[in-house]
């Protein structure tokens, strides 16, 4: 028995969101009477994190504190539309339709200051801890909880705002019909490495190092995990992972997760990621979101390191010890290409 490490690259570029459409989605934003502000949407975070990253960027274009803006996904029925929670497009898309809402709530908010400070709104500034001022002189301020009572119960204002966000048409070529159906593109490079035991087939993860450009992290911490996280997920897919033979019939399948078979925590190998930013011109404060291109680039590196380990090419997913085997020795043995 001899076991084999191979090494395998895989690089992606990845569209963000769709074009059908215009792929809309779209926000509310709006006060109470203590300052505090809620965004209704009905973008779904499936674990994501888009509440977080909608909450930052509505707290940042409002000028308020973060920990002052709420965040309700609540349903299609009561929340403005959105296309869904797929093909990567949260960040980019509802982010953009959070920004467009919040900026026309705080040209409400910052009216309603200037009533209340007798001067002209182009004059005040926002100082992103709850208080509104005049340029140059600080001390004549009026606190985003001032103001909400004063446009509510004195103005007779209601500080809100709608955003939608649409792609832009795309020009088409009339003799080809060429077109661009996105507007901006996220990249990955991934190298995986692997341990294949030639006696039994099995595939062991040994260590992953990443590049991920994603615009811009407007939550770094939040993107680590994102890429962690989708990366195993990916690790699943290329070789634990699938509906077959029992999709669409699961009858067959397995019962529970104790049956359904995925990586555990002795599974997991450490994983180096760098994460560039080159600002989308058309993102929220240059984001378009990591979305499916955390699981994406690991599937073909880890085919490509089993390749370099052991000679073999499996293109069948999920790369179980089965198929390993099988073709390890339909070629006569394992057969360890140069690494570089």
């Amino acid at each position: 028995m001899t076991r084999h490490r191979g090494r395998g690259m895989a690089s992606i570029n990845y569209p963000i969101g769709m074009n059908l459409g215009g792929d809309p989605s779209q926000a509310l934003v709006h006060s109470n009477p203590s300052g505090k502000f809620t965004v209704a949407l009905s973008s779904i975070d499936l674990g994501q994190g888009m509440k977080s990253v909608t909450r930052q960027i509505c707290a940042e274009t409002l000028g308020v504190p973060v920990e002052d803006v709420y965040v309700d996904t609540a349903d299609s029925d009561t929340g403005p539309h959105c296309m869904g929670s797929f093909a990567s497009r949260g960040t980019h898309r509802v982010g953009n339709a959070v920004m467009a809402a919040a900026r026309e709530a705080r040209g409400v908010m910052m009216e309603a200051a200037a009533e209340e400070l007798e001067v002209n709104a182009a004059d005040l500034d926002t100082d992103g801890r709850g208080n509104i001022h005049v340029k140059g002189a600080p001390h004549r301020s009026i606190s985003t909880k001032d103001v909400a009572i004063a446009a509510q119960f004195k103005q007779g204002k209601t500080i809100s705002g709608r955003g939608i966000f649409l792609v832009p048409l795309s020009d088409v070529d009339p003799e080809t019909g060429e077109m661009s159906p996105a507007t901006c593109y996220a990249h990955a490079c991934l190298v995986a490495e692997v341990e294949v035991d030639d006696e039994t087939g099995e595939v062991a993860m040994v260590r992953m190092d990443s590049a991920y450009e994603l615009g811009r992290a407007l939550n770094p911490r939040l993107v680590e995990q994102q890429l962690v996280g989708g990366a195993w997920m990916g690790v699943s897919h290329a070789l634990y992972e699938t509906p077959e033979p029992y999709y669409p019939d699961p009858s067959h399948g397995p019962r529970d997760f104790v049956e359904y078979l995925m990586p555990g925590p002795g599974d997991i190998c450490p994983h180096d990621i760098a994460v560039l930013e080159r600002p989308a011109p058309d993102g929220p404060f240059g984001a378009k979101g990591p979305g499916e291109m955390c699981a994406n680039p690991v599937l073909p590196a880890v085919a490509n390191a089993i390749f370099n380990a052991v000679g073999v090419r499996i293109d069948e997913l999920p790369i179980t010890p089965e198929k390993v085997l099988r073709a390890i020795k339909a070629q006569g043995g394992a057969r360890p290409q140069a690494r570089r």
